[in-house]
């Protein structure tokens, strides 16, 4: 990866759990954040089922399968259509915007519907 550091997907509660993370998947996520030009900072990425549990994440999460990450969600709207632009071009398509948690949810996880994009 050229720009991420594999700890930045750590499940905070177990140093090195990055490593679990899709290949393919941090593949895309590199392309997309070259590709927007601007940084991803990643506030969530593989988690364990307990810190899955602590942060309230849905049973079932593609966070817990290392399929999916939460990017910091931008003040500045053109840094928002950059990122969320980026990431439709290289081929995600399951996209969630938490507006009052301030993120983007990013996953590529085939056993759920794909071609959405949803609001939190």
């Amino acid at each position: 990866m050229n720009h991420f550091k594999i700890s930045e997907f750590d499940s905070p509660d177990v140093e090195g759990s990055g490593q679990k993370m899709d290949k393919v998947f941090l593949h895309l996520i590199d392309k997309a954040r070259e590709r927007a030009g601007v940084p991803f900072k990643i506030t969530s990425g593989f988690r364990t089922e307990e810190w899955n549990l602590k942060v309230g994440g849905r049973v079932g999460s593609s966070h817990l399968k290392g399929l999916a990450v939460d990017i910091y969600l931008p003040k500045s709207s053109r840094v928002r259509f950059l990122i969320i632009n980026a990431l439709i071009e290289v081929g995600f398509n399951r996209i969630g915007i938490g507006f009052k948690r301030a993120f983007i949810h990013v996953d590529m996880d085939r056993t759920k519907d794909g071609n959405v994009i949803w609001s939190y």
